[in-house]
């Protein structure tokens, strides 16, 4: 690096010489996606019916920003608030936007004059060498007063990318705030549907260890009329047992689930004060917003932070461009200067400079294009990391719609086998009580019918689980905080 000291007319001769090199490239915003629809295979625009909850798409709609309220439970209304309002993740995601903000605010900071008061008192001694042998400067002391500005002028860019790059960190951060947000209500809704739909679960199960209880002892009485045998009793005993071992899991899971909820409102397992959700006082949403592809990647937060991180990339580029060239920096300085304290504000004592460097890169050992080029490089993987955001949230909405498809037919399915095995059941029981049907039968039918009645609510706790999740798929319509996008992604 050399640095050339002249005055003002030749510094502005070098700015007249060098306007022109402005670093690049500009950023501009990524296409929308292409495909006009999420999955190859035909949507089918109403999902169930026969008996069971009609869900259907609407295609172009939007979530809304608090989605969570077309469940239509007040109870889980209230947990998601408390839990964004009190969430750790999210504190912390707001607190690093709070930073980013500033670091915008002192990054501009260098695109204006920078003026310093000099305040110095110092003790000198200078050499024979200073005014030749035949004189002997003695020491002294000097003092000296006065403000003094300094101002690179941005001629190629880089300041200005460099506030372009913070800018777009802050808005990466935004975005990482409203993702954060939209997952954590999307945890705290998906956590309070899960502990809804074991709590449901476990409800069915007593319900059919009530009915072992009933056939065991139904069995109990046939043995001591000497209708059946002991091994008749016991099967049915074996029954109970078999399903008294539902049991615990499920409690199990109940309580992962609670402490895992407790985690996201912000509190520790032990405090936290959870509300009983049932599964029957919440509504399963009839209406599914659907927005196409293109309004995807312009709602989805993840997806926007991709872009911002791209934007970033794209600054960075041109500040590595921008150390290619020469950087002119003006200074002026204005003040007392005296060897007396007494005499510092004397108007003798006035002093005052104009200078301006233009510091130039000669010979660097490649370090500069070396950085340039690796900006560049990261450009590219800022592209493609973009590219697979997209790609995967497409992927993400396609399984959402997937699964409450075949969810739909799923809890078809098992109503259908719920009201044969009911069915059945009864019949073998009558069947039993008029001594046309064993114990063995009646046994085995109520066991298929607790199967199909426990798949059944598992089931239908499912597709209020894939409502949710297409909702958070979508974005779920959640306005980021941070600063709107900025008209920018790269065209290839």
């Amino acid at each position: 690096m050399i640095a050339l000291r002249k005055g003002p007319g030749s510094a502005l001769a070098a700015v007249l010489m060098l306007i022109g090199c402005s670093s690049g490239p500009d950023f501009h915003r990524p296409d929308a996606p292409a495909p006009p629809v999420y999955r190859a295979e035909p949507l089918a625009q109403t999902l169930g019916g026969e008996g069971e909850p009609v869900q259907r798409l609407v295609p172009g709609g939007d979530p809304g920003a608090q989605w969570w309220t077309r469940f239509e439970s007040p109870a889980l209304d209230q947990l998601v608030q408390r839990a964004l309002g009190a969430n750790q993740t999210v504190a912390a995601a707001a607190a690093a936007l709070d930073e980013a903000q500033e670091l915008v605010n002192a990054r501009s900071g260098a695109s204006l004059p920078q003026v310093d008061l000099d305040v110095g008192v110092g003790r000198q001694k200078y050499g024979a060498e200073f005014l030749g042998p035949l004189h002997k400067p003695p020491p002294f002391t000097y003092f000296a007063v006065g403000p003094s500005v300094h101002y690179t002028l941005d001629f190629t860019g880089g300041i200005s990318r460099g506030v372009e790059q913070q800018r777009a960190l802050a808005e990466y951060r935004g975005q990482q705030l409203a993702a954060a947000r939209l997952a954590i209500s999307g945890n705290a809704v998906v956590q309070a549907l899960n502990i809804a739909a074991l709590r449901a679960q476990l409800d069915t199960v007593n319900e059919l260890l009530e009915r072992d209880r009933r056939n065991l002892e139904l069995v109990r009485q046939a043995h001591e009329a000497g209708s059946v045998s002991q091994l008749d009793v016991i099967s049915a005993q074996s029954q109970l047992a078999s399903d008294t071992t539902e049991l615990p899991p499920l409690r199990e899971s109940l309580g992962v689930a609670g402490h895992a909820l407790a985690v996201i409102l912000g509190a520790a397992p032990g405090d936290a004060a959870l509300p009983e959700l049932d599964l029957a006082h919440i509504a399963l949403p009839t209406e599914l917003p659907l927005s196409v592809p293109s309004e995807l990647a312009r709602r989805r937060p993840d997806i926007l932070a991709a872009e911002a991180q791209l934007h970033a990339a794209s600054a960075a580029v041109g500040i590595a461009q921008s150390n290619l060239y020469p950087h002119l920096t003006l200074s002026a300085a204005y003040g007392q200067q005296s060897i007396r304290a007494a005499d510092l504000f004397d108007p003798a004592s006035t002093a005052w400079g104009l200078t301006s460097a233009l510091v130039a890169p000669l010979f660097d050992g490649g370090t500069l294009r070396a950085q340039h080029r690796a900006s560049l490089a990261a450009l590219q993987s800022s592209a493609a990391n973009y590219r697979q955001t997209v790609l995967e949230a497409l992927e993400q909405v396609a399984n959402a719609l997937q699964a409450l498809d075949q969810g739909a037919e799923q809890l078809q399915a098992q109503a259908n086998a719920q009201r044969a095995a009911s069915e059945t059941a009864d019949l073998t029981r009558q069947a039993y009580d008029a001594g046309e049907a064993s114990v063995l039968q009646v046994l085995d039918a109520e066991r298929r019918y607790q199967q199909a009645r426990l798949g059944y609510v598992r089931a239908q706790a499912q597709r209020y689980l894939d409502t949710a999740q297409l909702f958070l798929a979508l974005g779920a319509g959640m306005p980021g905080p941070g600063p709107a996008p900025a008209t920018t992604a790269l065209r290839n």
